[in-house]
């Protein structure tokens, strides 16, 4: 299984990454990129089974992403990870398309949670 990190923070790839590791998802190959315009690439290169992505980027955000994937058929799972957690953005997010927002600082339990459903129906 193949995941994507988008982030524009190079640090905050690696912390998704351990905190993959830590919630038990450390088996599944990762692939990067930072921001939107980017992600929008590596999918299109990669065929990821999912997508965590962070809101607010350079050149092309999340959401932005995210309405480009579905707006192009593209159904692949997508989650947020980020440090906009307001009621309103999780609404826009699941609008979206998006199956689950997990709120910076997050911790391996969340990811675990969150992640679960998503990857054993993969």
């Amino acid at each position: 299984m193949k995941i994507l990190i988008v982030d524009d923070s190079k640090v905050m790839r690696s912390i998704v990454k351990r905190t993959l590791r830590q919630a038990g998802f450390g088996n599944h190959d990762v692939v990067e990129a930072g921001n939107g315009s980017e992600g929008l690439e590596r999918v299109a290169e990669h065929t990821p089974d999912l997508v965590l992505c962070d809101w607010n980027m350079p050149e092309m955000n999340g959401i932005e992403m995210l309405q480009e994937l579905r707006g192009a058929g593209n159904e692949v799972k997508f989650g947020f990870v980020t440090s906009e957690g307001t009621a309103e953005m999780h609404q826009v997010a699941m609008d979206a398309g998006a199956l689950f927002l997990i709120t910076k600082p997050f911790t391996a339990d969340d990811f675990e949670e969150k992640l679960s459903p998503v990857l054993v129906a993969a």
